[in-house]
């Protein structure tokens, strides 16, 4: 294979997917403790029978920017934001131990604390479990109580406390569902340090017009690529024509 063609088709692979990156970006712009996924591409020599001098193919890297997103007060009882380091410890659909920044919770119909995003929240205990109640309050270290039906308002009751945990960044991968799980597998442990802002949620930390012009960018720079692909095709044609004369 020609070296042009392979690097334009290298080439306009890596613009597809940085694309795609954006494109996610874009549209998770308004979700709660999202995080920005990053892109980068570097050139590296090919080896084997078909390397040569030219030939070069892309090595891409994905990564995330842990960048704290902008506080939002709502006033809503069960909306929660990590104060500086920490996530939630919530459960994904494989019924594994994840991580996330998102704290706009809700009780659903069979009493389970969940997230926006229907993962069960974690507690000391797994997955927790909320009774019938006339008020559900979370303090700032994450204890869970409630004042039971028929119980006076004044009467809470100590129920469980949300598993809130500390980890390097480095140290995080973010999964298909959105949520961040530890790159060597097992679950970090429940840190007591941890801080919540009651009443508030953290935005998602994307910058829309950055990536608005990386899309447009990237959009150009995959066109240029294809009208190489279709140059090169050209001309071995014109090629192969000349030699059967």
């Amino acid at each position: 294979m020609e070296p042009i063609l392979y690097n334009a088709m290298n080439g306009s692979q890596t613009d597809f997917n940085r694309q795609a990156i954006s494109a996610n970006n874009l549209a998770n712009s308004g979700t709660v403790g999202f995080k920005s996924e990053l892109f980068q591409a570097q050139s590296m020599y090919l080896t084997g029978s078909v390397a040569t001098a030219e030939a070069l193919v892309g090595e891409q890297i994905h990564g995330v920017d842990f960048t704290d997103g902008p506080l939002m007060t709502t006033g809503r009882d069960l909306d929660l934001a990590v104060q500086g380091d920490g996530w939630f410890a919530v459960q994904d659909s494989q019924g594994k131990e994840a991580y996330t920044r998102a704290g706009d919770l809700h009780v659903d119909e069979n009493g389970m604390l969940m997230t926006a995003s229907k993962h069960p929240v974690l507690g000391d205990g797994g997955p927790i479990s909320i009774p019938p109640a006339q008020r559900i309050e979370i303090g700032s270290d994450g204890t869970i109580s409630i004042v039971p039906l028929g119980a006076e308002p004044n009467e809470l009751a100590v129920l469980d406390r949300l598993k809130l945990v500390k980890v390097t960044n480095k140290d995080l991968i973010k999964n298909n569902e959105g949520l961040m799980k530890l790159k060597g597998g097992g679950v970090a442990l429940a840190d007591a340090s941890v801080v919540l802002v009651k009443g508030a949620l953290e935005g998602s930390n994307v910058n829309p017009v950055a990536n608005m012009v990386e899309l447009i960018n990237t959009g150009k720079e995959f066109e240029a690529q294809m009208k190489v692909m279709q140059t090169v095709d050209e001309n071995s044609q014109k090629l192969a024509q000349l030699l059967q004369v």
